[in-house]
C-alpha cells in the first residue's frame, strides 16, 4: 500500500486512519494477546485486572498514568483513548469527584468505550468519552483540566494537526497544568518510500517525528519544561499488529526506525486564565450518544386539549419537563421533571415508568435544543427495544411559547 502521502488531504488522511481504528475496534484482540503487549509497555496485572479485558486492545506504546502521582478531585483528558484503559486507571486515581474524559476520532472506538464504561459501573460527569478529531479544534473549554495523556496517538496526525492538537492542549490545561504523553518518534529521518506508505502510518511508524522536531512543536505551543525519556519498548509487535486490516510491512526492521518515549512538559502558571469554568466540556451531551431519531412535534393547542381533557390519564399521555435550574415562570401543567443533563443514564428508568404511555411530551425553555435531544434519545430507546406502545413528542416552541400563551390559565400552568 505504498502511495505518495503528500498527494492526500489532511483531512482524508485522518479519515483513514479513523477508519483503521474503528475497524480495530469492531475486530478487537485475542485478550492473552492483548495483555502480553500491555504488559511489554508497562501495564502491570493489577492494571489489566482491574478493567474490562475489552478495554486493552495492545496498540498503546507506554503507561502514561502510571508515571504521574493524580490527586482525587482532578481533571484529566485523554487524547485517542481508545477502548478505555488509560481512562479507567486514571479514574480510579482521582476518585468520584475527578473526571476523565477521553477523546477519539473513532465512533467505534468511543462506542466501545461507552461500553466498557457501563461494565464498570462509570458514567458522566466522573468518566465521558466523546468523538471528536484531534486535528479539529477540542470541544473542551480553556483553563479547564488539570493533566493530559495521550498513548500513542500523537504520531498518527499530520504535520499542522500535530502543531495545531499541542497548541489546543496548552489552551485547555489550567495555568501549571501538565502534559504525559507516551508517544513513538523517528531515531532519524525516514526514507521516502516509509514516509509514503500508508501501512506504515496507520502503524505509528511513517507518522513519526525526531526529538527535537517535537520540542520545536512544544515550544511553539507554549510549553516549559519539556523531557523525553526513551522507554525502549519493544515496538516490532506493537507497530505490526495494531491494525489487522493495515499491518505494517513485515520486512520493516520497526525498532531501528523508531523508538518509543515519555513525554512531559508543563503550561505555564502565568498563562492568562479567566475564572475556571465549572464543567469541561464545552457541550455536555458530547457525553453522550447521538440522536438517530426525529421525534413529530405537537401544537400548544393539541397538548391543551391533553391537559384540559378529564379523561387524561397516564396511559394516554405524559409531559416531561428537562429543564433543571430554568424554571421561573412555571411549568407546563403536570409535568413531570427529568433533568436532560442525566437523562441518558436514566433512560431505563425511565422507559420502565413511561414505557405504556402512548403520547410522551419532552419540552424546554424553547425545545430548540434539551427538549428534542431527549426526546429523541427515548425514541431511539423505544425503537431499540421494539417498544411500540409509547411514543416521544417535543412541545412545538416549548414552555415559553406555553407560557405566552397560557401563562394566565390556572389550569395549564403549575408555578415553583
Amino acid at each position: 500500500m505504498s502511495i505518495n502521502l503528500p498527494e492526500i488531504s489532511d483531512v482524508a488522511l485522518v479519515s483513514v486512519v479513523g477508519n483503521a481504528y474503528s475497524e480495530k475496534a469492531r475486530c478487537g484482540t485475542v485478550s492473552a494477546r492483548a495483555k502480553e503487549l500491555a504488559g511489554s509497555v508497562g501495564y502491570t496485572q493489577d492494571d489489566l485486572q482491574s478493567i474490562p479485558d475489552a478495554a486493552q486492545l495492545g496498540v498503546g506504546c507506554g503507561n502514561p498514568v502510571a508515571s504521574v502521582n493524580l490527586k482525587g478531585g482532578e481533571i484529566l483528558i485523554d487524547l485517542g483513548s481508545g477502548g478505555g484503559i488509560d481512562v479507567f486507571l486514571a479514574a480510579s486515581k482521582v476518585g468520584p469527584n475527578g473526571q476523565v474524559i477521553g477523546i477519539d476520532v473513532s465512533p467505534d472506538m468511543v462506542d466501545l468505550a461507552r461500553r466498557n464504561a457501563k461494565r464498570q459501573g462509570l458514567k458522566p460527569p466522573h468518566v465521558a468519552f466523546i468523538q471528536a478529531s484531534l486535528a479539529e479544534p477540542l470541544p473542551i473549554t480553556s483553563n479547564s483540566v488539570d493533566y493530559v495523556f495521550s498513548n500513542c496517538v500523537i504520531n498518527l496526525l499530520p504535520p499542522a494537526g500535530k502543531s495545531n492538537l499541542l497548541k489546543e492542549v496548552n489552551r485547555v490545561l489550567k495555568p501549571g497544568g501538565r502534559i504525559v504523553f507516551d508517544d513513538i518518534l523517528a531515531k532519524q529521518p525516514l526514507s521516502e518510500d516509509i514516509r509514503n506508505d500508508l501501512r506504515a502510518y496507520v502503524s505509528c511508524i511513517a507518522g513519526s517525528i525526531q526529538v527535537e522536531d517535537y520540542k520545536t512543536l512544544l515550544d511553539t505551543a507554549g510549553f516549559l519544561d519539556a523531557r523525553f525519556v526513551e522507554t525502549k519498548n519493544d515496538l516490532q509487535a506493537i507497530c505490526s499488529g495494531c491494525c489487522p486490516k493495515a499491518p505494517a510491512p513485515a520486512t520493516l526492521d520497526v525498532n531501528s526506525l523508531v523508538a518509543s518515549y515519555q513525554i512531559s512538559a508543563v503550561k505555564s502558571n502565568a498563562s492568562n486564565a479567566e475564572n475556571a469554568p465549572t464543567s469541561p466540556l464545552l457541550r455536555w451531551w458530547d457525553a453522550y450518544p447521538t440522536v438517530k431519531s426525529t421525534p413529530s412535534l405537537i401544537s400548544q393547542d393539541e397538548l391543551a386539549d391533553l391537559v384540559r381533557s378529564e379523561t387524561g390519564s397516564q396511559s394516554d399521555f405524559a409531559v416531561i419537563d428537562v429543564r433543571r435550574n430554568d424554571h421561573a415562570g412555571g411549568h407546563v401543567r403536570g409535568s413531570d421533571n427529568w433533568h436532560a443533563q442525566t437523562f441518558y443514564d436514566d433512560l431505563p428508568a425511565f422507559f420502565e415508568k413511561y414505557r405504556n404511555t402512548s403520547r410522551v411530551t419532552f419540552y424546554c425553555g424553547s425545545s430548540s435544543g434539551r427538549g428534542p435531544r431527549c426526546a429523541g434519545w427515548y425514541q431511539d430507546y423505544l425503537n431499540e427495544t421494539g417498544t411500540t406502545t409509547s411514543a416521544a413528542y417535543v412541545l412545538q416552541g416549548g414552555v415559553k411559547a406555553w407560557l405566552a400563551k397560557f401563562g394566565n390559565e390556572d389550569r395549564f400552568v403549575d408555578k415553583d
